[in-house]
């Protein structure tokens, strides 16, 4: 998967939006104002940030290569997925796991506003 597939994955679930809040090559996924995707667009090889329960995040760096801590976040909750190691679908998977991990955390209120949509 390059970065392209990538983010079109990304802005394709419900509430998402992409933005630079930290600077222009830094580009980051939010569903309803909360962030689930961190993408270095000048890493090479391409990299992106996702988060993880935490216990599923130590089992996937212990079983994948292209899986490791995340750098600059909590490493607890946070894996760097290597987009070139792993195939397409796996990556999706993770993507979702992000998403939903976050959904979950939602306020009812914020829940509603995501479903009204």
């Amino acid at each position: 998967m390059n970065i392209e597939e990538f983010r079109e994955y990304c802005l394709a679930k419900k509430g998402v939006t992409e933005g630079f809040p930290f600077d222009e090559k830094t580009l980051v996924f939010k569903v309803m104002g909360k962030m689930f995707a961190v993408c270095g667009l000048e890493r090479i090889p391409s990299q992106v940030n996702l988060k993880c329960d935490p216990d599923r995040a130590i089992e996937l760096r212990e079983t994948h290569d292209g899986i490791i801590e995340a750098w600059h976040m909590s490493k607890k909750h946070w894996n760097t997925v290597y987009l070139e190691s792993l195939p397409p679908n796996f990556i999706k998977e993770l993507i979702d796991d992000s998403y939903h991990l976050v959904v979950s955390k939602f306020t009812k209120k914020l829940k509603a506003a995501l479903d009204a949509l």
